[in-house]
């Protein structure tokens, strides 16, 4: 009876050292707790650089002939932008899946028109092209300006890492002092999935420049806004922006 309790004994013990060692490599927490993106639907940011030179060529082009692309997609904006970088121009294309996307991509690459009448004269106008795929956060919709004829601001925030798990709440928060205190309206507030990654864009827009301005003065002058903002700044690596001027030809104005 003795030799067997002590087998008991040492099984036991062997059982809680696995146990224990097993504990060590249990995920305490995943970086991904929290709302996740559940819509297969995405967007695509694209920057075009044009040569300077070339500028308003490439624009009047694009204004003729934006027709022959937007017989294949979606285009939700086309802007031009004034600051924060010079002879750029942003669009945005909405697409319903990856598949999607190939199949209009792959369509464009058979269209004569398309290629003759546009992509052979533009392409050599341009210096270089950037594109990201991004995701509308859990908690944002898009939500067009409430009249046209105003200006735009893309602000990109370099979050640190871990997504709308992480970040989200707060920067929820931000946003939402800031249209809910009714000095802005927010388009769209999108998180990258391909480009440069753990980004955060918020689509603004405003009656003018100028409006701009002074709304932005007011704001930070209010405690509301600056107790959001130093909440979500925790999460902050660095900024930056752009303010955008709607084409003619933008279905988003």
């Amino acid at each position: 009876m003795i030799q067997l309790r002590g087998i008991f004994r040492n099984a036991l013990r062997h059982a809680e050292q696995c146990l224990s060692v097993k504990s060590l490599y249990t995920p305490r927490a995943s970086i991904s707790t929290g709302p996740q993106q559940q819509n297969s639907t995405f967007y695509e940011f694209r920057t075009y650089y044009i040569q300077p030179h070339l500028n308003a060529a490439f624009l009047k082009l694009t204004s003729e002939k934006i027709h022959l692309r937007t017989a294949h997609s979606e285009l939700v904006g086309y802007w031009s932008v004034e600051y924060g970088g010079l002879n750029q121009v942003f669009h945005i294309w909405k697409y319903d899946s990856y598949a999607q996307r190939a199949s209009v991509r792959a369509a464009l690459a058979q269209d004569p028109n398309w290629i003759e009448q546009y992509i052979s004269k533009a392409m050599p106008m341009l210096s270089s092209q950037d594109n990201e795929v991004t995701y509308l956060v859990p908690w944002s919709k898009i939500q067009k300006p409430p009249k046209d004829g105003g200006i735009f601001e893309l602000v990109t925030f370099q979050m640190k890492p871990g997504g709308p798990a992480v970040w989200g709440k707060a920067f929820q928060v931000a946003v939402g002092t800031h249209t809910g205190s009714g000095y802005t309206h927010a388009v769209g507030v999108f998180h990258s999935e391909f480009g440069q990654l753990n980004q955060v864009h918020v689509l603004w827009w405003y009656e003018s420049a100028d409006q701009r301005a002074a709304i932005r003065h007011k704001s930070h002058e209010d405690a509301r806004v600056v107790a959001a903002v130093r909440e979500s700044a925790a999460y902050l690596v660095s900024q930056k922006n752009k303010l955008l001027f709607p084409c003619a030809f933008s279905p988003m104005k």
